[in-house]
Parts: C-alpha cells; structure tokens; sequence
C-alpha cells in the first residue's frame, strides 16, 4: 500500500512540472509572437517622419521636442500664397502664433506597427523602412489664427446660388417671365487645408490655387410661372371726379403697381405711398375731415384704398386693419370702404398664402382698378362681399350758427338772412360678410366688417347784422330741416343708394 501512494505523489508532481513548462512556453510564446507594448522608452521606426521632420529613432519626448523646436524655428519662414481667379492671398508666419504642440499625433503615430502578432509587426516595420512614413499634424491645429484667416478669405470667394425668380411688369403685353438663377461658389475648405499642410511641411512657395465648387440653383420655375393666374379684381368709378382727384388716385395706384408681396409679408398702405403732400406730388381735391367734404392734399387717395382693399378680399388674403370712413363714400358698398389718414387711419395687409402675389393697379380716368395675381383660387370657387343694414340712425336736423367771423360775408350779413353750410345725413350701422361659393353654391358666409356711420348735422349760417327800419330780405331758398323721423322709405332708399341687404 505504501509503495502506490509514493507512485501517485511522484506523477503529481511530474504533472505539475509539466504544466509549469507548458504555462511558461505560452508566455515565452506570446511575448515572441505579439511583440513587446509601447513604453516611454520606444522609438520610432527609421524612415519616419513628422510634418517634414525626420523622427527615426527618436522616444515621444525626444520627437515632440524636436518637432516643436523646429516650429518654433521656422515659423517666420512660413510663406503662403492663394489665389482664386484675379484676387490672391498672402500667408505668413507672422500672422499666426503657436498654440498647440505634437504630443497627441506622436501617441498615436508610435503605436502604428506595433499591433497584432511579430509576423504582422516585422512586415510593416519593413515597409516603414523601405517606403517611409509620412504624418501631417494640421497646422490650424498647432498655429492659432489659421482658421479665422481661412474665413476672411473665404467670405470673399463664396457666393449662395441665387435662384430663378420670376419677374412681374404689369404694364407688358407679357407681364411675367423668368430671370435666370446664378450659380453659387463654394470652397472646398477641407482639400484647401491640406494643400496648406503639405505646402508648410515641405516649404513649396507655389501658390495655392484655392479648391472651389460650384452650387447650382436647385428651383425651377417653369410650373410656378404657368400656375400664375388672376385671383382677384376690383374696380371703382372716377368717371365724375376733378382732374385733380383723378391725378392723385393715379399716383396712389402707382404705388403699389408691380409690388411683389412675398408669403408672410405685411404692407402699409401709407408706407407705400408715402406722405400725401404737395411736395410729394399729390394735388388739392375734395375730402371728408370731420364729418364734412372739404377741399384738402391728396384727396381721392381713400378711393385707391378702397379699391385695393376689395380686391384683396377676393384673392383670399389677410386684412390686418382698416377703417371706415366718418361719411359714406358713394363709390362702394357700406362696410367695404377703407379709409386711410397719415397719423390715425391705416389700411394693412398681410400675404398669408404660401407663394407670392402679384399687384396690377391702374387707371384709365374713368375707374381706378386693382388686380391680384398668384396661384389660383381652387377650382371652382369665387369669394364676392354683401353689405347688410342693420340700422338708420336718424339725423338731428339742422343747427344754425351766427358767422361772427365773417367768414361768410359774401353770403349773408343781417339776421334772418341764411345759408345752408351742409345738408343733414343720416347715419347708418351695417355689417359686411365676405361669401365663398363653390360652383355657384354658397359654401361660407363669413361677417368681417361691423360699422357705425355716425348722423350728420345739417348747418345753416346767419348774417349777425341788425337791418335797419324799413329793410326787407330776400328769400334765398333756404328751408329748415328737422330731426328725422326713420320710416320704412328710408331703409329701401338707403339700400338702392348704397347696394346694401
């Protein structure tokens, strides 16, 4: 019995030795077949080299000190020319400074061939050796103020394609066509910096001739153009008004034609045309200031509003203010005039479709006419207006005033003798609704408009003058009014006189 428990104790510990043997093979093995791990002390393979500079040989630190030391040497040397077209660029060392060093590049260059088993190594050491190994750090990661330099000259050279755009002249027989797109220009700023690397590494002088594209406008507007259509058009009658009236609606329509409204564009009616004043072109005709006609610059100009604003409800765009006039204009339907005064009355619009539209406005002395261009109303639909009376406000007759001034003179002196100054108007509250219909058929009333027309007084003037014993006026016609009293006649006649429902 003892003899086996000596045989099996003898081949444990021969089989321990064995193993031992085998685990220090493998590590031999390894070492051998998978090369030994970078450490402080590794150089670099011969025949390397590091934006120009000859490392072979060398550890990381003794690399990164003489990378850096020939930088720091050279930096003065640095000459760098760019060109594009007739314009060139010149670069040199004392533009820039150091900013940063080698040290990450060489970390990862000494690993290069080091990887992988000692077959795998010794090729590439070989190949090193035999063809060299040539590294670049980017130089606008080591000079500071490479890249803002880069910029300034580039903002030079680039240009954005400029798209085809369609060109509006409402006076040709052909009012639109299409301007052709231009092509853009962008550097290639990435091949630049490289040819700016290996320019500075190897010390080339040459010029630079700076990598650019060409950006080509991608829209067409062939289908764009053939989708423009007449959305909408409004006229109103001049046909009775003084020439000068008619001079300023001409101006005032002139304005605004050609305007191109872009998609979310709002437009000031008194922006656009401007201050109405003589020096501004515009001329004296009648207007309505404080609830009376009156003589004052720029009259008729309201009309133009007018006109412009029912043409744009009907082409289906945004009305972001208006205003009503104080008297009911004669040219338009109750709750559809837009009155306009520098200061307090505006009328703006706001394109809220998603392509641009089109203004025609003009005059041929008898109407004032707008036109609205742009992609179509969906097939089939029409967008027209009505006018509703919703009540007469009676007016309070009439209001005698003594001229104490004189200021009518020539009319009348002694008391009991009168002129009537202004007739009484009846003031009006209405409502105004835009209708869609859809092949004939009313598909939407929509009320946008509420509007009171205030009563006017009638105004009669008296002489102020005692007449002397024995003097006896003459009858010059004029009668009292007194306060009206609404009857149903009064409605059919207000609404024949204005189109109203």
């Amino acid at each position: 019995m003892k003899t086996k428990t000596k045989t099996r104790s003898y081949t444990s510990i021969i089989w321990l030795i064995v193993v031992a043997f085998i685990a220090v093979g493998l590590l031999l093995f390894c070492q051998f077949y998978f090369g030994d791990s970078v450490s402080n002390t590794t150089t670099f393979y011969k025949n390397t080299f590091v934006n120009g500079v000859d490392i072979s040989g060398l550890t990381k630190e003794e690399a990164n000190t003489l990378l850096q030391t020939d930088l720091e040497n050279n930096i003065d040397n640095i000459s760098i020319t760019l060109q594009s077209g007739d314009k060139s660029w010149k670069l040199s060392g004392s533009d820039f400074e150091i900013v940063g060093n080698f040290e990450n590049s060489l970390n990862s260059l000494i690993s290069y061939g080091r990887e992988g088993n000692i077959f795998e190594k010794k090729k590439i050491e070989n190949k090193i050796k035999k063809d060299g190994l040539y590294y670049n750090v980017p130089y606008n990661e080591l000079l500071g103020g490479v890249d803002e330099k880069l910029d300034n000259i580039i903002l030079e050279i680039e240009s954005p394609a400029i798209p085809a755009s369609i060109v509006f002249n409402p006076d040709d027989e052909v009012m639109f066509s299409i301007k052709d797109g231009e092509n853009g220009v962008k550097v290639d700023r990435t091949t630049l910096m490289e040819e700016i690397n290996t320019a500075i590494s190897s010390k080339d002088t040459t010029p630079i001739l700076i990598p650019f594209e060409q950006i080509m406008p991608e829209e067409s507007l062939e289908q764009t153009l053939e989708n423009i259509a007449l959305r909408s058009k409004f006229s109103t009658d001049i046909s009775a008004s003084s020439q000068n009236r008619k001079d300023n609606v001409k101006k005032a329509l002139s304005a605004f034609n050609g305007m191109i409204v872009e998609p979310n564009q709002i437009v000031s009616f008194n922006d656009t045309t401007g201050s109405r004043s003589a020096e501004n072109g515009y001329k004296n005709a009648v207007i309505i200031f404080n609830g009376s006609y009156t003589s004052g610059v720029g009259g008729g100009v309201c009309q133009v509003s007018t006109t412009l604003y029912n043409a744009l409800l009907r082409a289906d765009l945004e009305i972001i203010e208006v205003c009503h006039h104080t008297l009911p204009p004669s040219y338009v339907p109750l709750s559809f005039d837009a009155m306009v005064s520098e200061g307090y009355a505006d009328l703006i619009f706001k394109n809220n479709q998603p392509f641009p539209i089109y203004i025609k406005a003009y005059s041929d002395g008898k109407s004032a006419t707008c036109e609205i261009y742009g992609q179509p109303l969906e097939e089939g639909l029409t967008i027209t207006t009505k006018s509703e009376l919703v009540k007469i406000i009676g007016h309070n007759g009439d209001k005698i005033i003594s001229d104490t001034k004189g200021e009518y003179s020539n009319h009348v002196l002694y008391k009991g003798e009168y002129y009537r100054l202004k007739y009484p108007q009846e003031g009006y509250i209405t409502n105004g609704y835009l209708v869609y219909k859809k092949n004939g058929e009313i598909i939407e009333e929509k009320k946008i408009r509420h509007d009171k027309y205030s009563s006017q007084n009638g105004v009669i003037v008296e002489g102020v003058y005692e007449m002397e014993e024995g003097m006896k006026l003459d009858n010059n016609g004029v009668k009292y009014i007194a306060p009206q009293k609404v009857t149903q006649e009064n409605y059919e006649n207000a609404k024949k006189k204005y189109h109203l429902e």
